[in-house]
């Protein structure tokens, strides 16, 4: 049996893709994407006619007199569940969709652009259980995540680096984190000039089984998918995790490689371990994110980049917009 078919048996294997076609060559159960991802997707030639299409209905919306840039902008709040209503039927399970990163310390604005996307989402036919609502893990993304999901609206709380902002979610009773194992190896090698770890040594390895085991411990529904990989062993090394979101790149590798794949996480083997239990209010979440260089800088880094993709994903629309607005050359 191939990796990737053994690691299905254990995990629910998730695709980290906006690529259609990647998602329908690797039939994961569920799909997540990011502002990154809808950036990339979106520039490819395969992909024009949802982009085009969202355009147009905002055009139609906004009405023919409207200035370019005030259509991209509606059109850019669509997109994600353009993509998001495309990917649904190929999948059977949920797939995330983001909320705008510029939000992430603004849990009003959060709150109203979650309950916006789902309600596009059920316009469309398609079940709030089907939708994750992707926020940043910060203090007020984790407290709007709470109020959501007392209203029935999943959540999948993301750029999460470090145990206090995990355990912030469980508290507030969220559906889904996604810890970023690349990106804290990331951090590690250059902080320390390593080149590698050995897999089980791994820094974000370590921090997704310490979150699993400290889930499992203390009993919490909340689901661990483990995100952002670097390498195939990784992967491994997490084996039995919730869920793995997986790009490409990596499923593709997974999918062609045989060989054995032990389960390393395991419910039953946390019950038993001695873990000391926290509790996390404002104040100690604030000061255990400031003694966290890593989840402090990871967390930042992570928002301005969202950010960036978000602001380059907006000119794009401008751009494409002008393009049709065009006359044709006979």
């Amino acid at each position: 049996m191939s990796l990737l078919a053994q690691l299905k048996e254990v995990t629910t294997v998730v695709a980290d893709t906006g690529d259609i076609g990647a998602i329908e060559q690797f039939t994961p159960q569920d799909a997540t994407t990011n502002p990154s991802l809808i950036t990339t997707a979106a520039k490819l030639p395969q992909y024009q006619s949802i982009v085009d299409a969202t355009l147009r209905q905002a055009r139609e919306k906004m009405g023919k007199d409207a200035v370019d840039e005030d259509v991209s902008r509606e059109a850019f709040k669509h997109l994600a569940v353009a993509f998001g209503k495309r990917i649904l039927e190929i999948i059977p399970g949920r797939v995330s969709t983001e909320v705008d990163a510029r939000l992430s310390y603004d849990m009003e604005g959060t709150l109203q652009t979650a309950r916006d996307l789902i309600a596009e989402y059920e316009e469309a036919g398609i079940s709030r259980d089907r939708i994750l609502i992707k926020i940043a893990s910060t203090w007020e993304g984790i407290k709007a995540a709470e109020i959501l999901e007392k209203e029935g609206i999943h959540c999948n709380l993301t750029l999460l680096f470090g145990l206090h902002q995990a355990v912030a979610c469980a508290e507030a009773k969220v559906t889904l984190i996604s810890p970023f194992v690349g990106r804290i190896l990331d951090w590690y090698k250059q902080d320390t000039g390593r080149d590698s770890y050995p897999p089980s040594e791994d820094p974000g390895v370590q921090s997704v089984t310490e979150i699993y085991n400290y889930y499992k411990k203390f009993g919490y529904e909340t689901e661990i998918m483990g995100a952002s990989f670097r390498n195939i062993d990784e992967i491994k090394e997490l084996a039995g995790c919730d869920l793995l979101t997986i790009s490409p790149k990596l499923l593709k590798p997974l999918s062609e490689t045989e060989g054995e794949l032990p389960r390393k996480l395991c419910p039953d083997n946390a019950k038993d371990m001695d873990i000391e239990k926290l509790s996390i209010d404002k104040s100690t979440f604030d000061q255990m994110h400031v003694a966290d260089r890593m989840a402090n800088d990871k967390l930042d880094e992570g928002i301005k980049g969202f950010t960036k993709a978000l602001e380059e994903l907006e000119q794009l629309l401008v751009d494409r917009l002008a393009q049709m607005d065009q006359p044709a050359i006979a």
